[in-house]
């Protein structure tokens, strides 16, 4: 699936390659388990801003044995990361500094959720904090049966605040939700399957082959129809019983409209 591609982003731990309107984005620093830093999230936002509007599905995967093993302890030193502002630095500036600086590293997860693509996280081995949270950005999960979900932060004295908690609660509930996140337990894969963590789970050497079947799966339905269906269900839990029925009827009107070529 595109490795032949010549990549459109290839710095700081992220890859990017288009293959017509399949995208992959791959975090490419198996040798410290992909762990994350600031620049990795601000390529992570600039992936997502050179994803070409031809793209229907984007594929994010991890190279090596881990997906994600989260932040880079060095951000946790008081030297931190070089050329980035340590905790401690963080921690010392002002209300609104902090939270700008915080808003601008979650958006390397936010547009995974974008209505235009659907995305795919292909998961295997350790995905902990913020390599759980990046896998909860995907619209999907397919997960290798070696797959250990984690979410860490509250044992380090933190919150997950990479916009997991919303996905997260969405899907398996507040009182599994908080409670995998105030112990900092494993969730393994007949776990993630059975709560709807993940969509599937399937043998290791079977991962790619399966987010290949979803994606082709996907793109092999009307464009325009998925981005209306992603839209209506995305913001279903926002609203009351009768709006979402209103909801459905517009997002109807405008297919019916389009396939009978009388649509603005």
């Amino acid at each position: 699936m595109g490795q032949e591609l010549v990549p459109l982003l290839d710095k700081d731990g992220v890859r990017l390659t288009v293959d017509n309107a399949l995208a992959t984005v791959t975090l490419t620093n198996p040798a410290k388990r992909n762990a994350q830093s600031p620049a990795l999230w601000r390529t992570l936002a600039e992936a997502g801003r050179l994803v070409p509007g031809s793209v229907r599905v984007v594929v994010l995967r991890g190279e090596g044995k881990s997906f994600s093993a989260g932040l880079d302890r060095q951000m946790f030193t008081p030297e931190g990361i070089e050329g980035e502002p340590s905790f401690i630095d963080l921690a010392r500036s002002g209300d609104a500094e902090l939270d700008a600086a915080i808003a601008e590293f979650q958006e390397g997860f936010t547009w995974w959720r974008r209505s235009d693509v659907v995305s795919i996280a292909a998961v295997q081995g350790h995905a902990i904090g913020a390599g759980f949270q990046l896998a909860l950005a995907c619209d999907f999960r397919v997960v290798a049966d070696d797959v250990q979900f984690a979410m860490r932060e509250t044992s380090l004295g933190l919150v997950p605040d990479l916009t997991g908690t919303h996905p997260l609660v969405s899907l398996v509930g507040y009182a599994r939700a908080l409670e995998i996140c105030a112990t900092g337990r494993f969730v393994l894969a007949e776990e993630a399957v059975n709560t709807g963590l993940a969509n599937i789970a399937v043998p290791i050497d079977q991962l790619d082959g399966a987010v290949h079947d979803l994606a082709a799966a996907l793109l092999a339905a009307p464009r325009d129809s998925v981005i209306e269906t992603k839209a209506l269900l995305r913001g279903a839990q926002d609203r009351t019983y009768d709006e979402q029925r209103a909801a459905e009827r517009a997002a109807q009107t405008r297919r019916l409209r389009d396939l009978a070529g009388v649509g603005e």
